[in-house]
């Protein structure tokens, strides 16, 4: 039988492996953030970033924003409930509104006649404090009161947020920036 000898190198380094391994593992499950949302480059959308630059990405739920300045911001989501209440594409913000009121749509209370005709703005109005109103007819970036839906599929077609985070886009965001659904 042969004896193997083990210079104190050698432990040196196998107890240092051993003990860093953890670290190791750690640092390749945290690289990916826990949300799932996935990195996102204006420049692969858009050919400038102009007076700034929305992303809502539906699979992932999150809405990304690109400033004049190149100045990122990143905000989790509520988006449409169907893939047939989803609306994809190019579009643009044609006006901002603090306060907003809601007049849901006829399709809308087709699904769920017990909603009210309108409803002012107020802590119950489902579109929140602050609202970014698309190209697209009924379709808008706006708060929400309910921060249950949040990270979740939940509306009949709009992108949500939490107050404080359409309050922030809100005052960055300017009447003309460009929005990509996707």
């Amino acid at each position: 039988m042969r004896k193997t000898s083990i210079s104190r190198r050698a432990a040196i380094l196998g107890a240092a492996a051993t003990l860093s391994s953890p670290a190791l593992v750690q640092a390749q499950t945290t690289t990916r953030n826990a949300s799932s949302f996935k990195t996102r480059n204006w420049n692969d959308y858009f050919d400038t970033l102009g007076n700034g630059r929305i992303v809502c990405d539906i699979d992932s739920r999150a809405l990304h924003y690109w400033g004049a300045d190149g100045v990122y911001a990143l905000y989790p989501s509520s988006v449409p409930m169907t893939d047939e209440l989803t609306r994809r594409g190019y579009t643009e913000i044609v006006r901002k509104k603090i306060g907003p009121t809601w007049t849901p749509t006829a399709n809308m209370r087709r699904r769920d006649p017990s909603l009210p005709e309108f409803m002012p703005a107020g802590p119950d109005n489902p579109l929140g404090t602050h609202a970014l109103y698309l190209s697209w007819p009924a379709y808008l970036i706006h708060g929400t009161h309910d921060t249950r839906k949040i990270g979740r599929r939940s509306s009949s077609g709009c992108i949500g947020l939490y107050n404080e985070h359409i309050e922030a886009l809100f005052s960055k965001a300017e009447v003309g920036t460009q929005v990509l659904l996707l």
